[in-house]
């Protein structure tokens, strides 16, 4: 089964100094029909002028990834946490039993990005934050691992049963891609014109549409044009 959640479709948030989308509801924008999916709570895109940014705010009880597409962000929180997360960078913070940090562009220009909460599967863990940068060459053609639930040098820690991938394709390249039992996935079209194909569905997807699918064995992605997609395989 796939549940498209189209670019044009999601939300949407205009502050002057940024301008958000949501697949999810998210502050303000509430659409009771994408509340979450699976453990995936928040799917935010967003670009932010320079020199501005999130004042010190609270989280608690929460799985936060940063992934920089576009320009830097500075983080501080009250763990002692702090770094700048570059473009092809990504951050992750759980905030745990509470947690409270800031972030801001740290250049003159514009600032792109993914924010995407995951709810924890585990609760009351300590704070803590992490960023790590990923060669652009190990996603070329492959699926790169970023994101994870077990330590590892080579990706992120996060505490949940859940794995963020990273894949650039090429026009005219294509994958299969296998579900396991019990779990499902979200595909997240960064840029790009991508089909994507199951047994009964057929459907084309271009940059800032997402898809969950689930219930099914296994699809296939053929790239139309040069494409950067996200992959998150969640119990």
């Amino acid at each position: 089964m796939l549940k498209l959640r189209y670019a044009q479709d999601r939300g949407t948030a205009d502050y002057g100094w940024l301008k958000a989308n949501y697949s999810f509801s998210f502050g303000e924008y509430q659409d009771p029909g994408w509340t979450q999916w699976r453990s995936l709570r928040v799917m935010n895109e967003d670009r932010i002028s320079g020199n501005t940014g999130f004042p010190a705010h609270p989280h608690r009880e929460m799985e936060i990834i940063t992934i920089v597409l576009k320009g830097s962000i500075a983080h501080q929180d009250s763990t002692g946490g702090e770094g700048v997360i570059r473009a092809g960078e990504i951050q992750v913070m759980s905030a745990g039993r509470g947690v409270v940090h800031s972030e801001r562009n740290a250049e003159d220009s514009e600032l792109h990005l993914y924010q995407i909460w995951l709810i924890p599967g585990t609760h009351g863990v300590n704070a803590r934050y992490d960023q790590m940068a990923f060669d652009p060459k190990g996603r070329s053609g492959q699926w790169q691992l970023m994101v994870s639930n077990e330590e590892s040098e080579q990706c992120l820690m996060i505490h949940q049963d859940a794995r963020i991938m990273r894949r650039n394709f090429m026009p005219g390249d294509q994958d299969e891609v296998t579900i396991y039992s019990g779990r499902g996935h979200w595909l997240q079209v960064i840029s790009g014109d991508i089909s994507l194909e199951s047994e009964s569905e057929k459907h084309n997807l271009k940059s800032g549409d997402g898809v969950a699918i689930e219930a099914i064995e296994k699809y296939s992605i053929h790239s139309l044009a040069e494409s950067d997609l996200l992959l998150f395989d969640l119990a």
